[in-house]
């Protein structure tokens, strides 16, 4: 058995680890790198073509986004997923194919002025389309047999609708008869406590175990009560008569918001300004949101599930408004009134976000609020950072607005989060491998691991 690590090595994004046992060839998420880094999206360095089954932990495009371009190499195997995780594909994917395309038209123009050679996309919406044929959906907590030698378990990660660490069980004849080892894989691990979504599952037994450091040199602050803090920033910026203009990402973070946006209106805790308007500008935020009422029996935590038993959708509201076409989108800065925009994505890389900065930034009375992990080199961590002026669509824009961080909201555990999962292994796995966090993070926790459980990490 050999097992690679071709993503998210000393850095948080592009999660793939690749498997070799017996004659199977086998990856473990396929995702993009997100935001300018030292590494860039280059080529999975094994033959796609080769690839038996891919097994994905959860649907965000740092775990998922390079599927179409493994279908454009020629990968015609089985993509094993839960089925909250599928139904969230079937809408990113297809929306990450768009904005290849869109990019590369763009910048194509640009080239062509500039006498410079053309740039392809990583991949088209055929190469979407055509590997979402490939997906095989899965219940939480089946054993499957996926093959000769080659068992695997999904149990919750609570870090996503639908997300999961994966337990698999691998069995191969060494010469002297056949072993079986157990590989986990723990996806990326939620803080539990989140609205909407169930805790992370602890499992109890590993050879080795493959998992995610992304705060693992840290713990966050004692979680507020974030539909109070959201409250307060509201207040204070429609106090000053602006607009409160949150990235975010599209499937997880929205929903979170709109379920604290819909207690603030429910608890009454903005007296002052009754009726206030909530705009969703993410077509994909939308879809999304589709499928989280789609799964609510199977994913949802026991206190959404309360609200759905009393007929109450936990994402729903008055005063919401959603947005699908560029006119719509555009008319929001046109409309004075005070408002929450909710746009994505949540990095400010790409998508209708950037439009609202162009806005928005340059306007002392608007208030930009941060709810989300922002990778080194992105826009939304230039901003978090300090910084006095961005170039936005070719223009530099003075960055006057109010800048927020709603701390300790994330999708992930922190340090002591971690060790917690770890702990709960009752036989001390043979080594564990550290991925998905930034360099030095990385080392931090891996010798914290070994210190605290005397395993080789």
């Amino acid at each position: 058995m050999k097992l690679e690590f071709l993503g998210a090595a000393h850095e948080v994004t592009g999660s793939c680890h690749y498997l070799e046992f017996a004659d199977k060839h086998v990856l473990v998420d396929c995702g993009m790198e997100q935001g300018p880094d030292l590494y860039v999206n280059q080529e999975i360095p094994v033959n796609a073509s080769t690839i038996d089954y891919v097994f994905v932990t959860h649907a965000h495009i740092d775990h998922s986004g390079l599927l179409p371009m493994l279908y454009n190499h020629g990968f015609r195997g089985q993509i094993f997923t839960t089925t909250a995780t599928h139904q969230l594909c079937e809408i990113m994917l297809k929306d990450s194919a768009h904005i290849q395309m869109f990019e590369a038209e763009w910048k194509n123009r640009k080239a062509k002025r500039a006498g410079k050679p053309e740039v392809v996309p990583l991949y088209d919406m055929n190469d979407a389309m055509g590997v979402l044929g490939h997906f095989v959906s899965c219940d939480y907590h089946s054993v499957i047999n996926v093959c000769e030698g080659l068992k695997v378990r999904f149990v919750d990660a609570g870090h996503l609708l639908g997300s999961s660490s994966i337990e698999m069980w691998i069995s191969e004849n060494t010469g002297e008869g056949v072993e079986e080892r157990k590989i986990v894989f723990s996806g990326d691990i939620g803080p539990g406590n989140r609205p909407l979504i169930k805790d992370p599952e602890y499992l109890t037994s590993a050879d080795y175990v493959v998992m995610e450091s992304t705060y693992g040199d840290r713990t966050h602050e004692t979680p507020p009560d974030y539909a109070v803090e959201l409250a307060r920033v509201i207040r204070d910026t429609f106090t000053r008569g602006g607009n409160l203009v949150i990235p975010a990402f599209s499937v997880g973070r929205t929903q979170e918001m709109l379920y604290f946006i819909r207690r603030i209106k429910t608890e009454n805790l903005l007296p002052e300004f009754p009726g206030f308007e909530v705009y969703v500008d993410s077509p994909l935020a939308i879809e999304a949101t589709n499928v989280f009422n789609k799964n609510v029996k199977g994913c949802f935590d026991e206190d959404a599930m309360a609200l759905v038993n009393q007929g109450i959708n936990p994402l729903l509201f008055q005063g919401l408004k959603t947005t699908i076409t560029s006119d719509e989108s555009r008319q929001i800065n046109f409309d004075t009134k005070p408002k929450v925009i909710l746009s994505a994505s949540g990095m400010c890389e790409a998508g209708r976000i950037r439009h609202h900065l162009k806005h928005n930034l340059w306007r002392p009375e608007c208030t930009i609020c941060f709810v989300g992990y922002q990778a080194v080199g992105t826009l939304g961590r230039k901003l978090i950072e300090g910084a006095q002026s961005v170039k936005l669509f070719g223009e530099n824009i003075t960055v006057n607005a109010k800048i927020e961080v709603l701390r300790g909201i994330s999708g992930h555990a922190d340090m002591n989060g971690l060790l917690d999962w770890l702990a709960g292994f009752e036989k001390v796995p043979d080594r564990v491998m550290v991925v998905h966090g930034e360099d030095t993070v990385t080392d931090h926790f891996a010798a914290l691991v070994e210190e605290q459980f005397g395993c080789p990490a």
